[in-house]
């Protein structure tokens, strides 16, 4: 279930141009705390599926790999958020113990 949130969390996040430590941060003002070792492979699985796009700027004295939402990431993004929220409803549901009639 993290891995999912991680995932969700990461795409939220790369609307606009992101490197690795900036992405970092970002996260971890909003609570979640992601280690770099955690980050990388996952950025690398997402640039695989062709959900991140990556460029390098090297203008600065230190090069850095920026990580952006490719149009199809914008895609499965939406998809997944909508997802991530109906389940937490039904998840927060249960363990409130509410039981779904099934007239949804």
């Amino acid at each position: 279930m993290r891995r999912g949130a991680l995932t969700l969390a990461v795409l939220s996040q790369l609307d606009s141009p992101q490197y690795g430590y900036s992405l970092v941060q970002r996260l971890e003002a909003s609570g979640l705390v992601i280690d770099q070792s955690t980050l990388y492979p996952l950025l690398r699985r997402l640039e695989k599926q062709e959900l991140v796009t990556s460029t390098w700027d090297t203008t600065e004295s230190r090069p850095r790999k920026y990580y952006m939402l490719s149009e199809y990431g914008e895609e499965i993004f939406a998809q997944l958020k909508v997802e991530w929220e109906k389940t937490s409803q039904e998840l927060h549901n249960l363990l409130r113990g509410e039981k779904n009639d099934g007239s949804d």
